[in-house]
């Protein structure tokens, strides 16, 4: 998942070591090491060299540390579980909305670096960082926002993965008429991948049209719309192509009713106690790969908002500060949805990070002509095509 919303992101292969698979719904602090590829939205490795350094006890007073001091810790050595976290309540949540549907498939959680849902496999990773407040803090300020930090975004990607989970523990992916409506998982995933804003062909769920970018995220999107409580999708979605996938949806869990998976793998995936490399080189490596997708179509106009030499504040704080008030601003002007135009303005907070930009005249000015530049690359984005959307 990125910060923009999507959670499971391309499915990326990755090696690991071949471990015992754990009889536990959630991790603990030893948790053993990964037995399969991943797949994931994350692109990054553990660091071989890292695994041999000698390191310090990472202190009891930890969370009082500085963000600088933080990025020096490695992943591995964070003292976190899932127990006694805001995540376990999550975790219930999910559980309880299973059971309300009959639903005896409970997928088991460990913590990773991010989200995500192994192929084959019954469970769910899900990010250190939303397993304790100090490390949420330092996520907001390397990557501007904390996906899945509040319980109604959280419990969404939970019914993503989900259903990515109970896709894999059924085997459901080897059905014909799944394959007819949602497509072959087979189908190789893109690098990247251009959402048709206005397409009644898929549900509506997570952020940026996720259920477009691939058959097996459609399904994921269709399965937590079904599940979510008070969705009232019979009457969302009337009259929508998508309308189909769901009836289907329906029909196959009443059918999974009680019934236990044919294939309930129960590995543990790159665990946190495997990634070996520091929270620095984790988001260093995190902000490259999602800065494929920053096209640089924006800097001209950045540019001419803001300095490339001097300034009283960086651009990007500027803008992650005025971003609440303009988002509300353009969305009534425009008529589109906020999490459409956030992206946008996500997009123009990387690159004026990137391009080291700073605001150097009144603010009161620059935030009327950056709504202004808002509103007319919202409708760009959405009508040109030219924007595409990194997995």
């Amino acid at each position: 998942m990125d910060p923009r919303g999507n959670p499971t992101g391309s499915e990326t292969p990755r090696a690991e070591t071949p471990a015992e698979p754990s009889a536990s719904a959630v991790d603990s602090p030893t948790a053993t090491p990964a037995e399969m590829p991943r797949t994931s939205s994350a692109k990054s490795l553990a660091t071989p060299s890292a695994a041999s350094q000698t390191r310090a006890p990472v202190p009891s007073n930890w969370p009082e540390l500085s963000d600088e001091a933080l990025l020096d810790l490695r992943l591995c050595d964070l003292p976190i579980t899932i127990q006694g976290s805001k995540l376990e309540a999550r975790i219930q949540q999910l559980y309880d909305e299973l059971a309300a549907r009959q639903i005896l498939f409970r997928p088991h959680f460990w913590l990773s670096d991010e989200w995500f849902t192994p192929d084959g496999v019954g469970g769910i990773a899900l990010p250190f960082y939303l397993a304790h407040p100090r490390l949420e803090k330092l996520e907001e300020a390397m990557m501007l926002e904390v996906e899945g930090g509040t319980d109604d975004w959280c419990m969404k990607i939970m019914r993503h993965e989900a259903g990515h989970a109970i896709d894999h523990a059924f085997e459901l992916q080897r059905r014909r008429k799944r394959q007819k409506l949602f497509g072959s998982s087979a189908q190789e995933y893109p690098q990247f991948y251009t959402p048709k804003p206005y397409s009644k062909s898929f549900v509506l769920h997570l952020d940026m049209w996720y259920a477009q970018s691939h058959p097996d995220e459609d399904f994921a999107e269709t399965f937590a719309v079904w599940l979510t409580p008070d969705a009232h999708w019979h009457t969302r979605y009337a009259g929508w192509p998508a309308f189909r996938k769901l009836e289907y949806m329906d029909e196959l869990m009443t059918q999974l009713a009680g019934a236990k998976p044919t294939k309930p793998s129960r590995r543990r995936v790159y665990p946190l106690a495997r990634i070996k490399r520091t929270l620095g080189q984790h988001y260093e490596r995190k902000s490259a790969h999602y800065g494929l997708e920053y096209p640089d179509f924006y800097d001209r106009d950045l540019r001419r908002l803001f300095s490339e030499n001097s300034g009283t504040m960086s651009a990007a704080r500027f803008l992650s500060r005025i971003r609440k008030d303009v988002l509300r601003r353009v969305a009534r002007w425009t008529g589109e949805y906020q999490y459409t135009i956030n992206q946008v303005i996500v997009d123009m907070i990387v690159r004026c990070r990137e391009l080291k930009l700073r605001l150097d005249r009144p603010e009161d000015q620059v935030k009327l002509e950056f709504t202004v530049l808002l509103t007319v690359q919202t409708m760009n984005y959405l009508h040109s095509g030219r924007h595409r959307v990194a997995l």
